[in-house]
């Protein structure tokens, strides 16, 4: 069984170079980091073999170090073999001993193998055991007959394919380890609330996690959302199940201070809520720049957002900005009416916006799309318009969305 192990792995892979672990010792800067960071806890054997065999930054090899400690080698590269001989990159070896250095501990044999070798057998690909593992290598300490295999089943049975039990656990590996019976009560009060089963499918492919909250949580949570005015049976419901599950109390209500600090009301919150889910996950500093850049900037009032909330999920850099961008230039040449439906044209799809604002205008404004990649700024054309920040305001108006 070991030769098996170790036969595709080149002698210079598990027989370490003792002097290139001195070489790292010798190194003036990687010595006078260790010895800067180092506490009684560290040893400095296992931190120059985390960064020489295990690819681990000086920094994440003196943390790792204090949770794993080995004077000799010979476990840690049967360890490494063993993930290199089924597939592993020394990429996601490195993420794996990083989030979870015990593994540099564990019986290949015994603990590991019997692991990779079920899912093997379960029909998961090669490419795909990593994936799932790396999202959360404490499966591997798993227990394979109580935990693992009853889980793959389990979710198997819900999901219907391999494939999609693939695609849940890369997303969110630690469902294996969850509470099967409280899983399935969870499933019984979507069923009971009217949750169709193609979207509780759904629900388990994306966002399993949202499942293994505590029953009596959950059923607060999704008789909230009814509150709110969500049908169990949409696809919204879904994500904003999703989202609230995600949050505690106190992260709900600073999302909910971060929307009254421009002007909402709890109602305009909500309804902007029912209309993009999203609009309650999203991060505080993304809410305050985006309506920083809306309301101060874009001169919009806030009926704006409310009818299309989606647009704080945009990207300012790389949607937002350039078609602003653009559209002012056309604006100030006269070659589009200034009462434009801004809400929608940030909304439509880069295919169709370039058709209409870029493409269509060129030879009118030879560089305009040099300005809708950032190549140049608005001072670049010579209209003058621009301010330190990019852009004056207003921008735009959008009187009509």
């Amino acid at each position: 069984m070991f030769s098996f192990l170790f036969k595709r792995v080149p002698i210079g892979r598990t027989i370490r170079d003792l002097t290139k672990q001195l070489g790292f010792l010798q190194n003036p800067f990687s010595l006078k980091y260790i010895s800067s960071k180092a506490s009684r806890n560290e040893n400095p054997f296992v931190v120059s073999y985390l960064i020489s065999s295990c690819g681990l930054s000086p920094a994440a090899a003196i943390s790792a170090s204090k949770k794993v400690d080995f004077e000799s080698s010979d476990r840690p590269d049967s360890v490494l073999a063993l993930f290199r001989n089924h597939g592993f990159t020394e990429a996601q070896i490195s993420s794996l001993i990083r989030k979870y250095p015990l593994l540099l501990l564990a019986c290949p044999t015994k603990h590991l193998l019997p692991k990779l070798e079920f899912f093997h057998s379960f029909g998961v690909s090669s490419p795909n055991i990593p994936k799932i593992l790396t999202n959360d290598p404490r499966v591997l300490f798993f227990s394979l007959e109580n935990k693992i295999i009853p889980s793959f089943n389990f979710l198997k049975s819900l999901v219907g394919t391999v494939e999609n039990v693939v695609f849940s656990l890369k997303r969110q590996a630690r469902f294996i380890s969850c509470d099967i019976q409280n899983v399935a009560r969870n499933i019984a009060i979507l069923r009971e609330n009217g949750m169709p089963e193609f979207n509780i499918v759904r629900l388990l492919t994306y966002h399993a996690q949202t499942m293994t909250s505590k029953n009596d949580r959950f059923k607060q949570k999704l008789e909230d959302l009814q509150q709110m005015g969500f049908d169990p049976s949409k696809y919204l419901f879904i994500v904003a199940l999703h989202g609230l599950t995600s949050m505690n109390k106190s992260t709900w209500k600073q999302k909910l201070d971060a929307y009254r600090s421009w002007g909402f009301s709890e109602n305009e919150i909500i309804m902007a809520f029912r209309r993009y889910p999203w609009f309650m996950t999203l991060s505080e500093k993304k809410i305050m720049s985006h309506m920083n850049f809306f309301v101060n900037k874009m001169g919009w009032e806030l009926a704006v957002i409310i009818t299309y909330p989606q647009l704080l999920g945009l990207s300012l850099e790389k949607r937002i900005l350039p078609r602003c961008s653009v559209l002012r230039v056309l604006i100030l040449k006269g070659l589009v009416k200034e009462d434009l439906k801004m809400g929608r044209l940030l909304k439509i799809s880069e295919k169709n916006f370039l058709e209409k604002f870029v493409t269509k205008y060129e030879k009118e404004v030879p560089r305009l799309c040099d300005l809708y990649k950032g190549n140049i700024s608005l001072l670049g054309l010579g209209d003058g318009s621009e301010d330190e920040s990019g852009l004056k305001e207003p921008i735009v108006k959008c009187s009509n969305f």
